[in-house]
């Protein structure tokens, strides 16, 4: 039996500090054996860095996953030489640095497979098909162990449905994230694969997506560029716990949220 947290997007340092107030008890209460989180909005909203990195998995979580906001930081790429639990979308070219998935030890001994994929519908750039790329690896990973995670990185909810069924069976569970808003439809689909649409975030309350509210709308309404910012208040978590029997099938899906002032 293997009990995962998988944490949604965590956006700059309001993200951050709630991920650090809240996750120490959440693993303990759950009993945990990995945590998972997408960092791709984590330096400031945008990307990723060597210093934040470091602060994530000093706050507990084990692998990180990431997106379209892989590049953002130039920095990236030490983080990538520095981190193998750091992940970015296995559809990228061949060529591209860092690793696309990988097998991490769990606090229980067992091996855990996680791969990150990034759609294609409304998103950019664009990268080779998700669903394939996304079925060889996990049938090759599935070789090496019958736990695996997928952290579908999209923008369409009917290409992450869709691709969730593609791989039922294939993969223990299945996370949606880019869009930062939490869906309420977690389930099992059959073969044992978990499935969430979007986990949500991990960041301001009071915000479009994580960012000032004004910003955001001044861009919708102005259709002129904006420099965005991380809002700040209110904070929560937002993540989806999941538990797996001996043969990797999902008995139990569950989100989690908490808040904090």
């Amino acid at each position: 039996m293997v009990r995962l947290l998988f944490l949604g997007d965590i956006v700059g340092k309001p993200g951050r500090r709630v991920v650090k107030e809240c996750l120490p008890a959440l693993i303990e209460e759950l009993r945990l054996d990995l945590v998972v989180a997408n960092g791709e909005n984590a330096a400031g909203g945008f990307g990723l860095t060597l210093e934040v990195a470091e602060e994530l998995f000093g706050a507990g979580i084990d692998v990180i996953t990431m997106g379209n906001h892989t590049w953002k930081n130039p920095e990236i790429t030490k983080v990538f030489a520095c981190y193998e639990q750091v992940l970015r979308p296995a559809n990228y070219p061949p060529e591209t640095s860092g690793a696309g998935f990988g097998f991490f030890r769990a606090r229980n001994g067992y091996q855990v497979g996680i791969l990150n994929l990034l759609g294609q519908v409304y998103i950019d750039p664009p990268l080779s098909c998700p669903f394939q790329t996304g079925q060889e690896l996990l049938k090759y990973m599935k070789e090496k162990t019958p736990f695996l995670l997928v952290d579908f990185h999209a923008e369409a909810t009917s290409e992450k449905v869709a691709f969730a069924n593609y791989v039922a069976g294939l993969a223990s569970t299945v996370v949606g994230t880019h869009t930062h808003i939490t869906t309420a439809d977690e389930r099992i689909l059959p073969g044992g694969t978990g499935y969430i649409t979007d986990v949500g975030m991990c960041g301001p309350v009071n915000s479009v997506l994580g960012i000032k509210t004004e910003l955001a709308v001044k861009k919708f309404v102005t259709k002129l560029p904006v420099r965005f910012a991380v809002a700040s208040g209110e904070t929560e978590l937002n993540g989806l716990f999941v538990e797996w029997d001996a043969e990797g099938r999902t008995v139990l899906v569950e989100r989690v949220k908490r808040v904090k002032g």
